[in-house]
Parts: C-alpha cells; structure tokens; sequence
C-alpha cells in the first residue's frame, strides 16, 4: 500500500508544470503492450472475394438442400414454398460461412446487409415485372400511330386498334392534374411555410389535421365534391369537379412533405439573414425556399403521383367520355386511369389491348413530368449548374460596378442617376 502511495506521489509530481518527464516506449518497461503488427481496419461496406463465394456457395447449398427436402423429406408444393425454404437455409448457411472467419459484429452486419439487399431485389422485381407486363400486354395497342392522336369517339369494341387511341384521355389527365397543382401547389407551400416558420398552437392542430388526412381515402374525397359541388351547388359532371377531389388528395401530403423539408434549413441560415436586416419574409423567400427548393419539388412529385393515378374520384366527379372535351367547366371528362378500368373489364381483346395500352401511356406521362420536375427542380442548396454559376458572375459583377460608380472610382463605369440614388438609399 505504501509503495503505491509513493507510486502515486511520484507520478503526479512528475506531471508538474516544468518538469520534465521521461518519454515510455511500448514494450520497453514491460507495462506498456506492444503490437508486433498495427491492427488493419477493415471496410465493412466494401464487397470482398470472400464474401462473392460465400454468396455463391450458401444460395447453392440452399437451392441444392430445398431441392433435396422437397422430394425426400419436406410435402413442398408450389414455387413460392420452395422459395421461401431456399431463401430461410440461404441466410442460415450465409450466417454460418461468414462465422468461420470473422466475429459476432461482422456476422450481424453480414446479415443486415443481405436482408436490405434482398428486399430491394423483390421490390425492383416487382416493380419490373408491373412494368414489362403492362408494355407487353399493351404493345399492341400503343405501337399504332393512331393511339396517339385520336379518341375513341369512331371505334367500337369490334373495331381493330388501327381505329381509335387514348388521345383523349391523355389530355383528361393532363388538364385534371394541372388544374389540381395549380390549386394545391400555393395552398401547400403557404401552410407548410405557416407550419415551419410561424409555430403555435392553432399550427399544432392545423399539423394534426393534415397527417391525418395524407390517410384519407380517395372514394371519400369524391363523395365530398359529389354532394358538396355536383348536388348541393348543382355543376355538371366536369374535370374541374375531378380536380378539386384529387386536390383534397394530394394537398396533406405536399403539405406534410414539405414542412418536413422547411424544418430542415439550418437555422444558422435564417438567423445570418435576420441578422443583416432582412425581414422574416424576405428570408423565407430568399434564403428558406431556395434552400429547400429541391426538396420542395421531391414533395409536389409525390402529390402528383398520389392523384395522377386515381381512378374512384373520376368516376364520381367526371363521367366518363370517348370524345374530346377540352373544356374542364363543362361536360364529361374521362382520365386515363378511368379509361384503363372501363376498358380492362370489356370481354374482347382489342379493348383489353387498349386498356393497357392507356396504362403504358401513363407510366410514360408519369415518368415524363418527373423528368421535368427533377429539372425544374435543380440540384441541392449551395449546389450552382454552369448556367446558374454564369447568372450569379454576372449579378456580382454588376453589383461591384455600381458601388464602384457610387465612390467615385476613376476606373469604374459611369452608372446612371437612377441606379446611383437606389444604392445610396439601400446604404442609407
């Protein structure tokens, strides 16, 4: 006990300031341990060799054990069943392989790893599968130049597709969900800036009400605007009626969406702005909604895939047609999700043909707008393309020539008196 008391003494009288200590070597004075070789930190998320033939062998092992099972041992009926079976001894003999080699954390990593990896396998499947099937079923029907541009006012069901198309439906579409984004867009944008930026206790309830209508389902919103806009008030079946409904549908989640977004600008942002005189409004519209501006288009895309698709709220508000209407006060319109279920259930193959080939036309109508909300909705905050880097040069070019013009330089461009006043009252 004595000895380490002194121990103790000598180690913090060494540690006083202007003393100098004795530098300890590992494995020199035999307390210290030493490393023959320093310790290889390895990547977890890069794929190896090893990890290459542990795949390959345990889905071998486990299709060639299911196979085994299912004749010999196991009553398995069906593909699914065998799959099932494959996939549970695939993951156990995987777990197994990879615990000859490395410890509990790479095990449990390993496992995580394959788990994610299978399930985005299923969905991108299924995804590709929906997709493929429908262009195949529906092949013969788009392929025809006529599907295009014409309606389906002069083809009946025994007409071959050579006579009639979706054109018609396309423009319901279009003009239904345009008509819906010009209505929620502002509406959706406001309360989500109302949320994040003006906290209360009326925006509390007003946050509630909104994640519980993003459950809302679409046959409710029809019957809404049924009795509210076609009985009570007494309109005709039109597209703008189908374009109120899905806009019910579509505002809670451009609304939830992008007040998720707002609140996620720093507020180091905002207060930089606030700090340099900028008034609240003036910050979120120059500093909070360029920030959030991809985002905020990440959000209108997921409305408008919400409502672009919908069929229950056309059919109670909009009717369906075979002619042109280009009018969407006035008269029936048809969409072309509507077209696709009216035409799917008819006994004959050349409307079934047409109603996947309106299937095909809106996939390509809702992988198009995405496309142009991607680019319309830029790259990330602080992120400038060629062209916007160019805008911003130049800006910054003009702004240091009329400060320039301002102090009288001599080398500077004579600015105008305009210009001249403006700058001395935005000093001022």
């Amino acid at each position: 006990m004595s000895e380490q008391i002194i121990t103790d003494r000598a180690r913090r009288r060494a540690t006083l300031p202007g003393r100098v200590t004795r530098t300890q070597v590992p494995g020199k004075d035999g307390r210290l341990p030493h490393r023959t070789s320093p310790r290889e930190r390895r990547n977890l998320a890069a794929i190896r060799r090893e990890d290459v033939l542990r795949l390959v062998g345990a889905a071998a092992a486990a299709i060639a054990t299911t196979a085994w099972a299912g004749t010999q041992v196991l009553p398995l009926q069906g593909p699914l069943a065998f799959v099932l079976v494959a996939y549970a001894l695939f993951l156990a003999f995987f777990l197994l392989l990879v615990s000859f080699d490395d410890g509990r954390v790479a095990v449990w990593d390993r496992f995580a790893a394959v788990v994610i990896h299978s399930a985005a396998v299923v969905l991108l499947l299924a995804l590709s599968v929906v997709v493929v099937f429908t262009l195949v079923r529906g092949a013969d029907a788009f392929l025809k130049p006529n599907f295009w541009v014409e309606d389906l006012s002069l083809a009946g069901p025994l007409d071959p597709l050579t006579a009639g198309g979706m054109a018609h439906a396309a423009l319901g579409t279009l003009m239904m969900i345009g008509l819906s984004l010009s209505i929620a867009i502002p509406l959706g944008l406001l309360c989500a800036v109302f949320l994040a930026e003006f906290p209360s206790p009326f925006a509390t309830i007003v946050r509630t009400v909104t994640e519980a209508m993003t459950a809302l389902p679409s046959i409710v919103c029809g019957l809404f605007i049924y009795a509210t806009y076609i009985l009570l008030f007494g309109f005709d079946k039109s597209g703008f009626a189908a374009s109120l409904a899905i806009t019910i549908m579509i505002l809670p989640i451009i609304i939830r969406s992008a007040d998720v977004v707002l609140r996620l600008v720093p507020a180091t942002l905002k207060e930089a702005s606030l700090a340099m005189g900028a008034s609240q409004w003036r910050t979120i519209w120059h500093v909070v909604l360029p920030t959030s501006k991809s985002g905020l288009m990440t959000a209108i895309v997921l409305g408008t895939a919400r409502g672009i698709g919908e069929t229950s709220p056309v059919l109670l508000t909009a009717g369906y047609t075979t002619f042109f209407n280009a009018n969407p006060f006035s008269g029936p319109m048809v969409s072309l999700p509507f077209a696709t279920f009216t035409l799917v259930k008819s006994p004959e193959p050349t409307q079934i043909a047409r109603g996947f080939g309106a299937a095909a036309v809106l996939m390509v109508l809702v992988f198009v707008l995405f496309l142009l909300a991607r680019l319309v909705g830029g790259k990330g905050a602080g992120v400038l393309s060629a062209r916007g880097l160019a805008r911003a040069r130049a800006a910054s070019a003009r702004i240091a020539r009329r400060f320039d013009a301002v102090d009288g330089s001599p080398d500077a461009p004579v600015a105008d008196e305009a210009s001249t006043d403006r700058v001395s009252r935005s000093r001022r």
